[in-house]
């Protein structure tokens, strides 16, 4: 019976504040979401000393998305490629030197060796639990790939592996490339080293 009463008296309240309107204003539980402090578009601001609520861009501002993706300094920084092709030269402003190979070992040991193991032949601890195994990268047609390609797969991506692009900055994917192609000459075979192989 208690039940019953009630679920009759939620009804009723619910019934009755259909259809009407109320004149008192509504409860803010949190008012400063409701009430933010703003300008509006040309509108004045007294905070600054020109009185102008929209602020000049600073210098070298690049707005999103305004970048030309097919310039080709952004397309070989971010895909590898050089005149459509994939490329073993670093992109402007990036050195070949022992600080880049210790960031590629550093981001290696975090984003690779659970898969590719440290020594880069695809045997990770990922892999030694059951996970899918990644080709070894002392195999001759990864040790022929451009940096550029290596730097293409961890932005893209390639077979079981997913991208890596919101993961690692593209300095970083370099690095990586590099330090990946160290391993390449360091695990090469002495008769390939001895031809210049890569």
């Amino acid at each position: 019976m208690r039940t019953k009463l009630i679920m009759a008296a939620a009804a009723s309240a619910l019934l009755g504040c259909r259809g009407t309107t109320s004149e008192k204003p509504p409860v803010h539980l949190n008012p400063n979401m409701d009430f933010q402090w703003r300008v509006d578009r040309q509108e004045p601001n007294e905070f600054f000393k020109d009185k102008r609520g929209m602020r000049p861009l600073g210098a070298e501002t690049v707005v999103h998305g305004s970048l030309a993706a097919d310039e080709p300094s952004h397309v070989h920084l971010h895909e590898g490629l050089v005149d459509g092709k994939f490329t073993d030269a670093l992109p402007a402003g990036m050195t070949l030197d022992a600080a880049m190979l210790e960031r590629g070992h550093d981001r290696f040991q975090i984003y690779c060796v659970p898969c590719h193991n440290g020594s880069g032949r695809g045997d990770g601890i990922v892999v030694r639990r059951g996970g899918p195994a990644p080709q070894s990268y002392m195999e001759p047609r990864l040790r022929a790939y451009p940096i550029g390609r290596i730097v293409n797969v961890l932005r893209h991506g390639k077979n079981n592996m997913a991208s890596y692009a919101d993961q690692i900055p593209v300095a970083d994917r370099w690095a990586i490339a590099t330090y990946v192609r160290a391993l390449q000459i360091a695990g090469a075979p002495s008769d390939d080293l001895a031809k210049g192989g890569n």
